[in-house]
């Protein structure tokens, strides 16, 4: 895929989580990996408006080199680009049940959502960690994200939302909206007793996928 094609891909999948309610406002940001660099979607912006133009673009080493200002939580994306290097594309957004997750787990929880269906354990992974809470643009969070995304694809910030990784810019998108519905799917389930894949269940998916 060429950057241009890359460009009109991230703003059309932004696009379409602004519209369904993933994102508000100018809440969530989404980057990119290029051969030579990254897009990232510039602070401030809003999903749903993105210019493909004017996304942001960083060297390898994550400095701004053309496009609009970049979001302010570089840092939490440059995380997972250095501790995953299967990770080609990270979402983070502030969806309703993965936030309202995040607001009731434990920091340091590794699972807070259980394996209830088999797309979320494909797409999300077995673990998801509750990193603290650090005020939303704080650098002190990058070494935090990097050390829970270590093991995971994915986290939960604490009372703020999900980070989310994947391979490809549409399989990070997808694990992000695989995340958000099995929140709010646990929410749902939350004082009753349902059945979960039980461990060789979830591992047989891990191994497939």
């Amino acid at each position: 895929m060429t950057e241009t094609e890359t460009r009109a891909l991230l703003t059309e999948l932004a696009a379409s989580l602004f519209t369904r309610g993933f994102s508000v406002g100018s809440a969530g940001n989404i980057s990119v990996r290029l051969d030579d660099g990254y897009l990232i979607t510039p602070t401030n912006s809003c999903l749903g408006r993105l210019d493909p133009a004017r996304l942001s673009r960083l060297d390898g080493g994550f400095r701004h080199i053309d496009g609009d200002k970049p979001s302010k939580e570089v840092f939490m994306h440059r995380a997972f680009y250095r501790t995953r290097p299967d990770a080609g594309a990270v979402v983070h957004l502030h969806s309703t049940h993965a936030t309202a997750i995040a607001c009731l787990a434990a920091v340091g929880e590794v699972a807070p959502i259980p394996p209830l269906t088999p797309y979320f354990v494909m797409r999300v992974g077995r673990a998801l960690p509750v990193v603290a809470y650090y005020r939303p643009g704080d650098p002190a969070m990058e070494p935090a994200i990097a050390a829970a995304a270590a093991d995971a694809r994915a986290v939960l910030l604490a009372n703020h939302g999900p980070v989310v990784s994947g391979r490809t810019l549409t399989d990070a998108v997808y694990a992000a909206e695989e995340l958000e519905e099995a929140a709010r799917l646990a929410l749902l389930l939350r004082g009753a007793t349902p059945r979960q894949l039980t461990p060789p269940q979830v591992e047989d998916l891990l191994t497939a996928s």
